[in-house]
């Protein structure tokens, strides 16, 4: 695996996922709210979070230097989530994506990984611009890049049985 950068915030440590996180990633990819606003990625059992992981997270490691990462607590060590910056084939900026477990929500978690990427993807990676793609109805989410300084640009159209999502933008300091 390419090597990529642990992230460290005052409450959190963002690392690459390996085959380990599994058992986690099982759990959160089913949870209501990951279902609702993210969708179904056809993880049903350890095999599938296994296959998840190395056809995901691994393989966008090795061809962009940079992918979704586990949030853990510095604290306990507890997996909370995860989050990261994504090159989507459909879209032609790097997306920041993130999910919290049910149990992490609330917290200030995500906006403190957010930030961190924000800078990361900026200061280390150079990318001059980065992207968010969100349900409409997911106002947690909206709220959130709100803060971060995200703007809504436009709807992407729906693919056939999907919703449309909407695509937000932001502009990166160098």
């Amino acid at each position: 695996m390419t090597d990529i950068a642990e992230l460290d915030t005052p409450r959190l440590r963002l690392r690459p996922i390996v085959p380990g996180d599994a058992a986690f990633l099982l759990g959160l990819l089913n949870e209501p709210a990951f279902l609702r606003q993210i969708g179904d990625r056809g993880v049903r059992n350890h095999a599938d979070a296994e296959r998840y992981i190395a056809n995901g997270p691994v393989v966008s490691y090795q061809r962009h230097g940079f992918g979704l990462l586990l949030i853990e607590r510095k604290s306990d060590g507890a997996a909370l989530g995860i989050a990261g910056l994504l090159k989507r084939e459909h879209l032609d900026d790097v997306d920041l994506g993130y999910a919290l477990s049910a149990t992490a929500c609330g917290q200030g978690y995500a906006g403190e990984a957010a930030r961190t990427l924000l800078v990361h993807a900026g200061h280390a990676l150079g990318l001059a611009r980065l992207i968010a793609i969100v349900m409409p109805d997911n106002s947690a989410s909206l709220r959130l890049l709100q803060r971060l300084g995200f703007v809504y640009e436009r709807t992407l159209p729906a693919e056939p049985g999907q919703p449309a999502l909407h695509l937000h933008g932001i502009a990166l300091p160098a």
